[in-house]
């Protein structure tokens, strides 16, 4: 039996560490029949590392996503590996250090706008770098952190995260005569890269320990990566602008 991205050509950013959500979307999006190629920002050496653990060899190729030369080279690099793309999966997110930790109300714009045009500006010029090599339509998904709650020490990143889910939905309205679908993964709390930058990430944490319907293992993070591949593939044809939860259930549950 093939797989449920056979045929498919993907490109996944925010391979870092094996223990991402983004190094088991590429794992599984491999095992499931897809052709992938990697971004990496700002060392492509260790993400050709972690890569080196995949089923398969794929291609890593330097993107600063904040970098107008970088994205403007993207179509013709990632065009030449594979001819085109069938889906673009953006795990991209970044906030400096006095944006975070309970320093919300000291944070200083420069500070604010760089969280901004990381984690949520990125997924627009992301997908619009890509678009020429969409030509038959596709799948862009993203991953975010439910922005509806003000949850402790993430600070700025909340509204980062907020922005980012507004603009899956305008990119949803935009695109979707191309037939481009854009969704995001909103998960759970996951020992990432990512998750170890923010201070105090443990109490954060711990709330899905007493809350969640679903026992929630931060150290998995499979799950938010199968759910990456099946909106990659073509079981939600006609789903776009959507968050889907993979969070044990979290979301909908009061205190």
């Amino acid at each position: 039996m093939s797989g449920i991205l056979e045929g498919k050509r993907v490109l996944i950013t925010g391979v870092l560490m094996e223990s991402s959500i983004a190094f088991h979307t590429a794992r599984l999006a491999q095992e499931q029949g897809a052709e992938i190629i990697l971004t990496a920002f700002p060392r492509p050496t260790l993400t050709e590392r972690i890569a080196r653990k995949l089923p398969k060899p794929t291609k890593v190729i330097e993107l600063d996503v904040t970098n107008e030369e970088h994205l403007g080279r993207l179509a013709d690099v990632v065009g030449e590996e594979l001819g085109g793309l069938d889906g673009v999966v953006h795990s991209i997110g970044f906030a400096p250090q006095d944006a975070l930790g309970g320093n919300f109300l000291n944070t200083p714009f420069e500070s604010v706008s760089t969280a901004m045009h990381v984690s949520a500006f990125s997924l627009k010029s992301l997908t619009m770098a890509c678009l020429p090599l969409m030509q038959n339509g596709g799948s862009v998904v993203g991953l975010t952190f439910d922005a509806q709650y003000a949850w402790p020490q993430y600070d700025w990143m909340g509204p980062a995260k907020a922005a980012l889910e507004a603009t899956s939905r305008y990119m949803a309205r935009d695109l979707g005569k191309q037939n481009i679908r854009c969704n995001l993964i909103s998960a759970g709390p996951i020992g990432s890269m990512a998750a170890k930058s923010i201070p105090g990430f443990g109490e954060l944490a711990s709330v899905w320990d007493s809350r969640a319907p679903l026992e929630w293992d931060l150290k998995d993070p499979e799950p938010a990566g199968r759910g990456v591949v099946a909106l990659l593939s073509d079981w939600f044809p006609k789903t776009t602008g959507e968050i889907v939860h993979v969070d044990g259930g979290l979301h909908a549950v009061g205190a």
